[in-house]
């Protein structure tokens, strides 16, 4: 543990009911509540769940551990900096995410929206440590900018990331160890967000390619202020070594998140394609050659970041429903039925 610098919180879930039409979820609970809590993914025995959560006001992203009844709330990140994109490896032995305290242990500065909804791409390392937050290690400190969004291969060997070490938003996988790095996208523009296949042979993940001088100029102006704008991607597969990228939706909006079915021959994302402009993120479910495309949230809310359990019985994802207060996020679990 880190002693007096965790947190320990006992909360139990509390069942909600779903909302008209999301007939794939049964037996709603809220896991967190209040603050920002997002991006909560399982460890390998379906017991917990490694999430990103804010916890106050003037505070940032913190990695907390919880259960899945949604006891046992606490922090395994330092407190210092902002962090992002946490996940378990090592049969939860070990956890790893991303984190700007190794270039400043104070909060980064909120992102300037005077253009426009964008998102800021801090000096983010990707860091393992134990499961309680102690022994931390950097794996990328030789990489000065933007490593974060990783991921574990199911054999527990490789790690999916993005970063900005050759100047453009790319995707690359490494030994968990931080060892043998590869470069697997080469076009301009955002390539991020991946997640392995559960067979280990295919890597999901979200893209936006500039279609026009316009939209590349844009693009590249914004990277060279360490910022992107996500207001438009698509989602992407390609072979674990970067081999057969072929694009999987042609939506518009912004189509994030994705996850792999148990079956590796649907894949789970949100988008707000019906209304680009709104918040109103949903989830949706697309089989791997772009067909068969069905909603599953239906929550006037946003709703993003869906991950199964190891077993394909429940999910979990990030919601703005039920919040007691305007854009409160909180993490859900349900039991997963597949054929409503």
């Amino acid at each position: 543990m880190l002693g007096t610098a965790s947190l320990l919180l006992v909360l139990q879930a509390t069942t909600i009911p779903s909302d008209s039409g999301e007939s794939h979820l049964r037996n709603i609970r809220q896991l967190t509540f209040g603050g920002q809590n997002a991006e909560a993914y399982f460890s390998k025995s379906g017991r917990q769940l490694i999430l990103q959560r804010t916890d106050s006001a003037g505070s940032c992203d913190q990695e907390y551990v919880i259960n899945i009844d949604g006891t046992g709330l606490r922090r395994v990140s330092s407190g210092n900096g902002q962090t992002t994109c946490g996940y378990f490896f090592d049969n939860d032995r070990r956890i790893l995410y991303a984190t700007t305290e190794h270039g400043n242990p104070k909060c980064p500065p909120p992102p300037d929206y005077s253009r426009g909804y964008v998102w800021s791409l801090h000096d983010y390392d990707i860091v393992v440590a134990n499961a309680d937050g102690s022994d931390t290690k950097n794996l990328t400190s030789n990489s000065p900018r933007y490593d974060a969004e990783a991921t574990l291969s199911p054999d527990g060997k490789r790690l999916v990331f993005t970063s900005l070490r050759d100047g453009d938003l790319e995707i690359y996988t490494m030994n968990v160890d931080g060892s043998d790095v590869r470069r697997l996208t080469h076009s301009l523009g955002y390539d991020g967000g991946a997640f392995f296949s559960h067979d280990g042979q295919w890597i999901v993940y979200r893209a936006f390619h500039p279609a026009s001088a316009q939209d590349s100029t844009e693009y590249r102006g914004l990277i060279a202020e360490n910022k992107v704008r996500p207001s438009r991607m698509e989602l992407w597969v390609m072979r674990v070594d970067g081999s057969q990228q072929r694009q999987v939706t042609n939506l518009g909006g912004a189509n994030f998140a994705p996850y792999f079915h148990p079956d590796d021959k649907r894949i789970l994302f949100a988008s707000n394609h019906k209304n680009p402009r709104s918040r109103n993120f949903d989830l949706y479910m697309i089989n791997v050659d772009g067909t068969g495309l069905e909603q599953v949230t239906t929550s006037t809310e946003f709703d993003s970041f869906p991950m199964w359990n190891p077993d394909g019985t429940k999910l979990v994802w990030a919601s703005n429903r039920n919040g007691k207060v305007q854009g409160e996020t909180n993490i859900f679990i349900a039991d997963w039925v597949e054929r409503p």
